[in-house]
């Protein structure tokens, strides 16, 4: 058995690999959707800023997305890290999967007709000619796996991509494309972006488990939930400024003004003012500190806010803090938990290999 070790403080600049690979990332990886937006976004020269920030602080890890801004996030990104003169030292992330010419189906989706032309779009407009990490930003419904994982693996091969990651994907297809790079050792997926918060937890029954089997690193996107978890809006006033104001992908049924998160706001404000830091670093520091994140995406629109969200890194929760927020947020039980386990094996507490200390 391991001895117990103190816990230490996380750094930006500490490295941990993402997933089963060599590729090596800070803690918290810096998202640029923000990069060129006009609607809640930052102009050039404060996205210049916010990105030079992140690099002082001693991050390396960049994401980005064709669609983004409409390729200007890319364009702004490829032209900072040119201008500082970084291209070896960050970790250059970008996506494709999302329609860019509307009435073109091949203008999207996973084919791999559309990866091809997606990437070298991509390339052009990065101004490099290799992207370090390339994601599938979402499941088409169409593709084979079989299909995807073989375009990729190629684009591996030939040197246009180091690694490549699963996004907004179901846990089966993510666990088949893994298993069929096993089996014919091949390229395949080191990571999974998902939707992952304090009031976004559904990847805890089916893709945490499924990432940890498949050797891919979990990285949460909307860790803050677009800002809720940030307290700026209340029960009275949900028109503020921010992302779930105006244009966002958290409408209709994705809306996060529900009367069960309220109360996880509640209760995170509480822990908040426990620890003398705010909602949204305590809310940052709960989604680190979740089994299988190699590291969390945050965005910001000034480089006061990003400073801010760096400094979740500095938040040490208790085993009470921890205990508190899970309690409150906790999904819908999932069937496959320990009591069904203990009924198995006659009232025995059985620990997988994995499990083990």
């Amino acid at each position: 058995m391991r001895a117990p070790t103190t816990p230490t403080r996380v750094k930006l600049s500490d490295g941990r690999t993402l997933g089963r690979s060599g590729l090596i990332v800070s803690p918290l990886a810096l998202g640029t959707m923000t990069f060129g937006n006009a609607a809640w976004g930052s102009p050039d020269d404060v996205s210049g800023q916010v990105f030079d920030t992140y690099l002082q602080g001693g991050g390396n890890f960049i994401d980005t997305a064709d669609v983004y801004s409409g390729g200007r996030s890319e364009e702004l990104v490829g032209r900072f890290i040119a201008e500082r003169g970084v291209r070896d030292q960050v970790i250059l992330a970008t996506k494709f999967g999302f329609n860019v010419q509307p009435g073109n189906p091949h203008a999207g989706g996973n084919g791999r007709k559309h990866i091809h032309a997606a990437l070298h779009a991509s390339l052009r407009r990065l101004g490099t000619d290799y992207v370090d990490l390339y994601w599938l930003h979402v499941y088409d419904m169409v593709t084979p796996a079989e299909e995807v994982l073989q375009t990729l693996g190629d684009l591996v091969r030939s040197g246009q991509i180091r690694y490549f990651g699963l996004s907004d994907i179901p846990a089966w297809y993510a666990t088949k494309m893994a298993t069929l790079a096993q089996a014919h050792h091949v390229p395949g997926p080191v990571a999974s972006q998902l939707e992952y918060s304090l009031v976004a937890r559904q990847l805890e029954a089916e893709h945490r488990p499924a990432a940890a089997d498949s050797g891919m690193g979990l990285v949460p996107w909307s860790p803050l939930a677009g800002g809720f978890l940030t307290g700026k809006y209340t029960r009275a006033d949900t028109a503020g400024q921010g992302r779930l104001s105006g244009s966002n992908p958290f409408q209709g049924p994705f809306t996060k003004f529900t009367d069960r998160n309220w109360v996880i706001l509640d209760t995170l404000r509480e822990v908040a003012a426990q620890t003398g830091h705010t909602p949204a670093q305590v809310a940052l520091a709960w989604a680190a500190a979740q089994p299988g994140v190699t590291s969390t995406l945050i965005g910001a629109s000034t480089p006061g806010q990003l400073a801010a969200n760096l400094a979740s890194l500095e938040v040490q929760l208790t085993p009470e803090h921890l205990d508190t927020l899970n309690r409150v947020s906790s999904p819908d039980p999932d069937f496959f938990l320990p009591g069904l386990q203990r009924a198995v094996f006659g009232g025995v507490s059985v620990q997988a290999w994995a499990q083990q200390p």
